[in-house]
């Protein structure tokens, strides 16, 4: 076969800029892989992407395919004694519009950004984890070295990063503080937060002080949450911002507050991802897909996804495994 289908974009937009279309199939080269798709995960810079933000400042061509996250099968390795061999199970982040995306039948992904899947998890469950779980895993374990006895607030605790991030700063023995919905608060502290606060009902400011570290998922751009989490923090605390371009003034609000403020972006890093699968086969870390759309409906995804109220992650059939 020389073309697949794919969700191309023919320019930025909403989502009916989305479109089913038959495309080249990626031809595969040096140290990658070319995997079949049998689910891509749905992430919020797909979104900002689509709509004319992310990283659509990269797309040099069209139509473009977006989708970061995949879980599927090898078709060809790199050379032919690769430890992962055709008719392997794996997945990984690939990193769009640098290379072609995930909402398609066929991607190529370069070998450091490939991992085995775990077994105990499925494609579509797999294809949850990799860009939410590694970004949580590079804000709380590399930036903030989550350790016993540190005190971490984390916004937005029942996203798609956030449920991630609970899960490791628990693991590593933080006291987790986080933000939720009502409907969210019980689930929130069986992920391992010690307290969840109910942002519906109670500012977090007014009950929340001295943390050492603030993983902000959310950014300056709603209700000033940002700002408001300068003041819970220790004198020389550290506030890491995910959320790219959210809030332009953050490192002088941050020095003018007496603390620390960093922001984030994930890496294609499949070394982290192997060490993730192990948590997730021990059951110590586990993903939680909230809903699954066909390929073709990846409208009806990216809509349920600017909703902000999606329980972990939104996945996409894409083929059969």
């Amino acid at each position: 076969m020389s073309t697949m289908r794919a969700i191309v974009i023919d320019s930025t937009g909403d989502t009916s800029v989305l479109r089913s279309a038959e495309v080249e199939r990626p031809v595969r080269i040096n140290a990658e892989f070319l995997v079949k798709v049998v689910a891509a995960g749905v992430n919020p810079i797909d979104a900002k992407t689509r709509s004319g933000k992310g990283a659509s400042g990269a797309i040099s061509h069209y139509p473009a395919i977006l989708g970061n996250d995949f879980s599927g099968v090898v078709v060809q390795s790199p050379y032919d004694w690769h430890p992962i061999k055709p008719g392997d199970e794996v997945y990984g982040l690939t990193m769009v519009p640098r290379f072609g995306g995930t909402y398609a039948e066929y991607v190529t992904v370069p070998a450091m950004s490939i991992a085995r899947k775990p077994r105990a998890l499925s494609h579509v469950e797999a294809a949850g984890v990799p860009t939410a779980a590694m970004t949580a895993w590079g804000a709380v374990v590399d930036v903030a070295k989550a350790h016993d006895g540190q005190r971490i607030l984390i916004h937005a605790g029942a996203g798609g990063v956030g449920h991630f991030a609970i899960q490791f700063a628990a693991y590593f023995g933080a006291h987790v503080i986080t933000t939720g919905s009502t409907r969210n608060l019980d689930w929130l502290r069986e992920l391992g937060a010690s307290e969840a606060i109910d942002y519906t009902t109670t500012r977090f400011e007014e009950v929340v002080r001295d943390v050492d570290v603030v993983i902000d998922l959310i950014g300056n751009v709603k209700d000033d949450t940002g700002t408001r989490s300068l003041g819970v923090l220790k004198p020389g605390g550290l506030l890491v911002n995910v959320p790219s371009g959210s809030w332009p003034t953050m490192a002088d609000d941050a020095a003018a507050a007496g603390v620390r403020a960093t922001g984030y972006q994930v890496s294609a890093d499949g070394s982290a991802l192997t060490v993730i699968s192990r948590l997730l086969e021990s059951g110590d870390v586990r993903v939680f897909v909230d809903r699954v759309f066909d390929l073709d409906d990846v409208a009806e995804a990216h809509v349920a996804l600017e909703t902000g109220h999606t329980r972990g992650k939104i996945v996409l059939n894409v083929s059969a495994g």
